[in-house]
């Protein structure tokens, strides 16, 4: 069998990647192993979400007594009809993915591809050949291999909504952005967690300073055992985990320890091209492309950037890069930008700190518990870092764990992709009472380390070309 254009995976990368390809040929196979659809919608960002906002709006009850509200201990979280919801809301969202195999009838493959070169790939005891190849094989939740023997005791992300209840006393291990988001949800919805990690650092935060404002406020809602790698010792009926700190005794464990690209098996070694100690291949992340050869690796498949919004960037350029007449253009990718639903929420806007000389860097900050907004909302905590060019004024990076980052990260993102200066920020209106003047905040204390304007936020007016105004 012969094609024009083949497909490894269903997820978002490869969806993506299928979008552009059939705007040059129908003659493609989209080839899937396992589940249709992606991992954002089924098991990732959607459900969790949803267990977070419910979450969040349960533990609101604690600041009703303060808002003069009377009688928020008698509220309880229906833990089973809690996890009913959010699987409703996931079935829904999973729907449209889903439905893929059957609106593309034989074009659509079930099975596991291994590549046989280049341009072939076996399925099913099949070899297929292909002018391009687009590899979206996606990632699996990690789990160590000594822990097969605790059975159903070790949830993961793939496994925790489909649970009916949940037991009383669970350990995350592993306090990256998604064991931070879950460990939380799990608290505020009255299930006893501790969370566990080798690293003395949550939710990937690289900042120092924001790291130092964030610890406290999760530790008065999750036991931390940070800086040591965790162990686990069966117990009668549980699961006994020894870490920094001391011991914990769950009823479960939830392995939150990262995901794993979907590669082992796939015949990467039959390309030629040079492979890594994790048989992981070289990765030009403006071309997807392996080499001079019309293969591209994409999405969580290559480690690169793991979130779904990049997936979607990567399933574009390699549908586009894979067409007959492509001249494998370099693709510029978007400022990065990363987000951890949390309570106070987590954001990284393009550079890092560590990524910025200090030489170069001017830096602010703005405390959120001073912020009028966040105040009113009982929600005032937490720190913002904005970093500028010292020499230009040009916004390069910022880090915070405050109220409502995802809108602010949104807004310094859509500022840093435009190479816009902070001076032109500060220029831009700020309403009130808003959380982005804590921003504007901490805007203008990255002025006072830039050299100086004129001292006014507003830009000054030229000619109008009207006499009696100019």
């Amino acid at each position: 069998m012969k094609v024009d254009t083949i497909i490894v995976g269903a997820g978002t990368a490869g969806l993506t990647a299928l979008h552009e390809v059939r705007g040059n040929t129908e003659d493609f196979l989209l080839i899937n192993d396992g589940r249709w659809g992606t991992t954002c919608a089924a098991v990732g960002c959607m459900p969790s979400k949803a267990l977070i906002e419910v979450a969040n709006a349960f533990h609101r009850r604690h600041v009703f007594d303060e808002f003069g509200i009377r009688g928020g201990e008698a509220l309880r979280a229906d833990i089973p009809a809690v996890l009913a919801h959010v699987r409703k809301l996931r079935d829904g969202f999973v729907a449209g993915p889903s439905s893929t195999r059957e609106k593309l009838g034989r074009r659509a493959i079930s099975g596991r591809a291994r590549l046989k070169g280049p341009n072939r790939v076996e399925v099913n005891g099949e070899e297929i050949e292909a002018r391009a190849i687009i590899l979206a094989t996606g990632s699996r939740p990690v789990v160590p291999k000594a822990w097969a023997g605790f059975g159903d005791r070790i949830l993961t992300s793939d496994s925790l909504f489909e649970q009916k209840d949940l037991p009383r006393r669970i350990a995350v291990i592993g306090m990256g952005a998604i064991g931070v988001e879950i460990a939380q949800a799990l608290a505020r919805l009255g299930v006893e967690v501790a969370g566990f990690d080798a690293l003395d650092g949550l939710a990937g935060i690289s900042d120092p300073r924001i790291l130092a404002s964030f610890r406290p406020m999760i530790a008065r809602e999750i036991l931390l055992h940070l800086g040591a790698p965790a162990e686990l010792a069966a117990t009668q009926g549980g699961v006994l985990v020894s870490g920094a700190g001391g011991n914990y005794e769950a009823d479960a464990v939830l392995a939150a320890m990262g995901r794993r690209p979907n590669i082992d098996g796939l015949g990467l070694e039959t390309l030629g091209v040079a492979l890594d100690a994790r048989g992981m291949p070289e990765i030009d992340p403006t071309t997807l492309r392996l080499g001079d050869l019309p293969v591209f690796l994409t999405g969580d498949a290559n480690g690169y950037r793991p979130l779904m919004h990049e997936a979607a960037d990567e399933g574009h350029i390699a549908g586009r890069n894979a067409a007959p007449d492509a001249a494998n253009l370099p693709h510029c990718r978007r400022t990065p930008l990363a987000i951890v639903f949390s309570s106070p929420q987590i954001a990284r806007v393009g550079e890092a700190v560590s990524e910025i000389p200090e030489a170069r860097r001017a830096s602010g900050s703005f405390d959120f518990a001073k912020q009028p907004r966040a105040r009113m909302s009982g929600a005032a905590a937490g720190l913002l870092r904005v970093h500028a060019d010292r020499e230009t004024g040009m916004l390069l990076g910022a880090e915070m764990c405050i109220p409502a980052a995802e809108h602010i990260a949104h807004l310094l993102a859509l500022a840093i992709e435009r190479k816009t200066t902070v001076w032109d920020l500060l220029a831009a209106p700020f309403y009130h009472p808003v959380l982005e003047e804590g921003l504007r905040s901490a805007l203008r204390d990255v002025a006072r380390s830039l050299p100086a304007k004129d001292g006014s936020d507003l830009a000054l007016c030229g000619p109008t070309g009207h006499e009696a105004l100019d």
